[in-house]
């Protein structure tokens, strides 16, 4: 018997990155997600971009002391060129630590993502001189760094989540800090979230 299109199994597809690493010269920071949403969630073309993420808010709290500081209201979106002018100013890159993912449920949910194709971590602390401190904004990114690390012998264990640990590779210490997810799902009041990041800074 002759199966229907009702019957074949949808086959997940493998996922690219969507945007290119945002690595501003002389970047002492470098913030690392998972992989982005799906583009439909997107409220602009940069990385945290879906409206209901509260990376940007954090990040006004903490600078400003203004959770709508990089945030568009009107157009439910974020101000991604004043994002990038103090993500440079600042020092700070942002990329992800998954470059290709299996995404085996239609959400954003780090559980439900297979990651393919790691970040190659190694590769991108030598193309940033200047870098000594990692953010890990999540447990699958942080899992993910820390596997990868170990893969060029450098073990370090998991931090908790709002503090960090270190580790050396080439004449440099870099700190590796854990930080509470942006996003919604994670159970914590966007002051406390600010909060944390906020010692992070000082």
């Amino acid at each position: 018997m002759m199966s229907t299109g009702k019957d074949k199994r949808q086959i997940p597809q493998t996922e690219k990155h969507p945007l290119q690493p945002f690595y501003p010269e002389k970047a002492e920071w470098l913030f690392l997600g998972s992989f982005p949403p799906k583009r439909q969630r997107w409220s602009m073309d940069f990385f945290y971009p879906n409206f209901q993420n509260d990376m940007w808010r954090i990040f006004g709290l903490v600078f400003f002391g203004d959770k709508n500081r990089f945030v568009d209201g009107a157009n439910k979106s974020f101000k991604k060129e004043e994002i990038i002018e103090f993500l440079t100013s600042r020092h700070i890159a942002v990329y992800d630590m998954a470059e290709k993912v299996i995404r085996h449920k239609d959400n954003a949910s780090d559980k439900d993502l297979e990651i393919v194709e790691p970040l190659d971590i190694i590769q991108v602390i030598t193309r940033l001189p200047d870098l000594r401190n990692i953010v890990v904004t999540g447990q699958k990114s942080a899992e993910t760094l820390i596997r990868q690390l170990s893969l060029a012998n450098i073990e370090i264990d998991s931090p908790k989540v709002g503090t960090y640990v270190s580790f050396s590779i080439r004449n440099r210490n870099i700190h590796v800090y854990r930080m509470p997810s942006s996003s919604r799902a994670y159970p914590l009041p966007l002051k406390t979230k600010a909060a944390v990041y906020g010692d992070m800074f000082q």
